[in-house]
C-alpha cells in the first residue's frame, strides 16, 4: 500500500538491510462473506470472516511495507509477494529477511533464495531429531543451558539431502551452499528456562491425554494418545521423543556461519517482538478495530491511515522514550481555545505539566 522506507534508511542508517515480517488477522462482524472478507484461521479462534494483514517492519519496529489478503489465504502464501514488493520499489537487492516458523515452507525458502534474499526463520521442534540426530549419537541428550549447535538441516524431507548430515561422523557440518545444495544451514540453541516451559506444558498435555483415556474428561483427542482396535492408551513413545526435545529452539537460514555468527542468528531472530508489539499497538492504541468497511478499498484505506499512525507512533516513541499510550494520555488534557469578545482575542489554555514540556521537549518542534 505504501512505504515508510526513507523515514526510516534515514532515521537508522543500514537498518533495512534487516526486515522483520508477521501476519496477524483482522475480523469483521458481518454475517456474509465476500471476495475479501473470508472465514479462515483466526490466531484468536473467532468463526466471522476477516483479512489477513502482513507488516513488514525494520529492526526496530518502524514500519515499511503493509499487505492486505483474503481472509482464508495461507500465512506462508504472503511472505515473498510483500518481501518482493517492498524490494522492487526501493530497487534493493541485499537484504535479511526474519519471519517465524509460520512461513517455513520449501518452497517460500527457495523463493527467498532465487531472489538473492538472505532469510532467517523460526524452525519446528519437529526437525530436530534429524538436524541432531549426530549430536544425539556422540552426545545423548543432555544439553548444557545457552548450548548452541551449528548443523544443516534438509530443504526437503528426501533420503539424498539427509546424507549431507552424516551420523557417522563426530563434527557438525559447516554449511557451505556450494556443497550443500540440498540443505539450509540450521542453528540450534538449548535453554534452560524454556526447558522448565516446555516440561510443563507436556505434562500438563500428558495428564489431559490421561484423563481422556480414563474416561473423565470429554473432549478431541488431544496430544499423547493413540487409538487402536478402537481402545485408545498413552503414546510413551511419542511423549519421550517431545521429552527429549524440551529446550530447543531451532532456526534455519542462507546465511553462512563466516557472514553471520550463530549467536547473531537467534538474536536477529529474537527482534520478532518489535513486529508483534507494531501490530498490538495497531490493533489497541491505534485502533485497527474493530473494522466497519466492507469494500476492499475502503478497508485498505483504513489500513493504510492505521499504517501511517503506526509510523507517527513508532517516530513519537523512539524521539521521546514514552510508550504511545502515556503520549497520549498525558497530551489529550491539554487544550487551547480562543474567543473574540468586542473584537478582542482572549486565549485560554491548561498550562503545561512537567510531563507533557518533557515530551514537547524532546521532539524539539518548531516555535509556533
Amino acid at each position: 500500500m505504501t512505504t515508510n522506507f526513507h523515514h526510516s534508511a534515514g532515521r537508522n542508517p543500514g537498518d533495512v538491510s534487516l526486515c522483520l515480517y508477521d501476519v496477524t488477522t483482522l475480523y469483521f462482524e458481518a454475517e456474509q462473506e465476500d471476495e475479501l472478507r473470508k472465514v479462515g484461521y483466526s490466531k484468536e479462534r473467532r468463526i466471522d470472516p476477516q483479512v489477513v494483514v502482513g507488516l513488514l517492519v525494520d529492526r526496530g519496529g518502524f514500519p515499511l511495507e503493509i499487505g492486505c489478503w483474503e481472509g482464508n489465504k495461507a500465512e506462508t502464501a504472503t511472505i515473498v509477494p510483500i518481501v518482493r514488493q517492498f524490494q522492487a520499489r526501493h530497487g534493493l537487492a541485499d537484504m535479511v529477511v526474519v519471519a517465524d516458523a509460520g512461513m517455513l515452507s520449501a518452497t517460500n525458502l527457495k523463493e527467498l533464495d532465487e531472489a538473492g534474499l538472505r532469510f532467517i526463520v523460526g524452525s519446528r521442534v519437529t526437525k530436530a531429531p534429524a538436524d541432531l540426530a549426530s549430536h544425539f549419537r556422540w552426545h545423548g541428550d543432555a544439553f548444557a543451558d545457552g548450548q548452541v549447535i551449528d548443523t544443516i538441516t534438509p530443504r526437503v524431507a528426501t533420503t539424498a539431502a539427509r546424507d549431507d548430515n552424516d551420523v557417522n561422523k563426530r563434527a557438525e557440518p559447516v554449511w557451505d551452499p556450494a556443497v550443500h545444495t540440498r540443505s539450509w544451514r540450521a542453528v540450534w540453541a538449548y535453554s534452560r528456562k524454556r526447558a522448565v516451559r516446555d516440561g510443563k506444558t507436556l505434562t500438563l498435555q500428558e495428564n489431559r491425554a490421561k484423563a481422556v483415556i480414563a474416561g473423565e474428561k470429554a473432549a478431541r483427542t488431544p496430544r499423547f494418545i493413540t487409538t487402536r482396535n478402537g481402545t485408545q492408551s498413552l503414546d510413551e513413545a511419542s511423549l519421550a521423543r517431545a521429552r527429549r526435545l524440551v529446550g530447543l529452539k531451532g532456526y534455519v537460514t542462507n546465511i553462512p556461519a563466516a557472514a553471520m555468527p550463530a549467536g547473531e542468528v537467534i538474536a536477529s531472530y529474537h527482534d520478532l517482538w518489535q513486529v508483534e508489539a507494531s501490530f498490538r499497538m495497531s490493533k489497541t492504541d491505534l485502533r485497527a478495530r474493530p473494522m466497519f468497511h466492507h469494500t476492499r478499498e475502503a478497508i485498505e484505506a483504513h489500513l493504510t491511515i492505521v499504517f501511517a499512525a503506526l509510523a507517527v507512533a513508532r517516530h513519537l516513541q523512539d524521539a521521546t522514550g514514552t510508550s504511545i499510550k502515556k503520549i497520549v494520555q498525558t497530551l489529550r488534557p491539554l487544550q487551547e481555545i480562543s474567543v473574540r469578545i468586542a473584537g478582542h482575542e482572549h486565549l485560554a489554555q491548561d498550562p503545561l505539566t512537567p510531563a507533557a514540556t518533557s515530551i514537547l521537549d524532546a521532539l524539539d518542534l518548531p516555535p509556533q
